[in-house]
């Protein structure tokens, strides 16, 4: 019995994530063509290989961002990620990976503890005075990251990537986890927490966008 309603719970938590951040979405994702145009890009950090080159996922979230700075859409990118460990470093390999391909350096700040997608929108307001942006992800994750960023003070627009499609065993994996996080992200959002760091106004983003 209390097996059985703690499955009924589970459940129930999923969907009452899953509506919230539809919710919260809701007219607010576009494509690269039609997204409105804010002053940032807000990439949010995947697997970086143990060579430092981003995995196919997240260069396809740098590669949309490269659009949208070319497209004249947004005059910076913010590119947030897990750097924990100093072997691992996220935000360090998705700047060189944009410097490799056009991206003027001064356009693109680096967020070193954006450790999920909550800890990446609240930095973006809190530490690098985001107050509009278009956060880029996979469309699987697009819906969660927009609620996330709205609901934390970002006028936030939201482009996904639905190029990795085609690495069907990871994408279908993704996919699954998704419905686990849709409920952290609302335990998050009622819970009010602050980031993992938190710390003074950092001028980066102001810098950034000065130099465009």
């Amino acid at each position: 019995m209390a097996g059985a309603l703690g499955v009924a719970a589970a459940v129930l938590a999923m969907a009452t994530g899953d509506l919230w951040v539809r919710a919260e979405a809701s007219g607010h994702v576009h494509g690269v063509a039609d997204v409105p145009a804010a002053p940032v890009a807000l990439v949010l950090g995947a697997e970086v290989y143990p060579d430092g080159n981003p995995s196919p996922f997240l260069a396809a979230r740098l590669e949309i961002a490269r659009q949208l700075l070319a497209a004249g859409k947004v005059q910076a990118i913010l590119v947030s990620g897990d750097h924990m460990d100093w072997s691992y470093n996220e935000p360090g390999a998705m700047f060189r990976w944009l410097i490799d391909r056009g991206v003027p350096s001064q356009r693109v700040v680096l967020d070193h503890a954006g450790f999920d997608t909550y800890d990446s929108c609240a930095r973006a307001k809190q530490v690098f005075g985001v107050d509009s942006a278009i956060v880029v992800t996979q469309s699987y994750h697009i819906d969660r990251a927009v609620a996330l960023c709205r609901r934390l003070g970002l006028d936030a627009s939201g482009v996904g990537d639905d190029t990795v499609r085609i690495y069907t065993a990871p994408w279908r994996s993704c996919v699954v986890r998704e419905r686990g996080a849709v409920v952290k992200a609302l335990f998050d959002v009622v819970s009010g927490r602050d980031p993992v760091f938190l710390g003074p106004l950092e001028p980066g983003v102001g810098a950034a966008l000065a130099s465009g």
